[in-house]
């Protein structure tokens, strides 16, 4: 797979408000913009970093995995994404590299789409790829 570098680093959070206590006023990281996403399920909230982009990853549904992941684990980080020029292309050609993905593409911020790598192929590290 290809990449053309870091795209963001994620934090789940249970609350966005709550965080941007932290991320915004506390240290000083200005907010880029904020959707929500997945059908009202997900609130993403882009934070600038100078060269990425933090994102404050917030389930808006109960029973969502990342409410379900929140529950296990506590806010924290959740992943990290790197940027692709064709996240169908990776779906495909992932696997054929021996890198297991998750069965389907998703949305991601401001249209992009988006794809989990299987964290048991990656140490247990969850990265995501994104783009077109």
């Amino acid at each position: 797979m290809k990449h053309h570098g870091l795209d963001h680093l994620a934090i789940a959070v249970p609350d966005t408000e709550a965080a941007l206590r932290i991320w915004r006023d506390r240290l000083g990281f200005p907010v880029l913009f904020s959707e929500v996403v997945q059908g009202g399920a997900v609130r993403l909230t882009h934070l600038d970093l100078g060269n990425t982009q933090l994102q404050l990853v917030e389930p808006l549904v109960p029973g969502h995995p990342l409410a379900e992941w929140l529950a296990r684990h506590g806010p924290g980080l959740h992943h990290f994404c790197l940027g692709v020029s064709d996240v169908g292309r990776a779906h495909a050609e992932l696997p054929r590299e021996g890198v297991a993905v998750a069965p389907s593409v998703h949305q991601g911020t401001k249209g992009k789409r988006a794809l989990f790598l299987d964290a048991a192929g990656t140490q247990g590290v969850r990265v995501e790829v994104t783009g077109p």
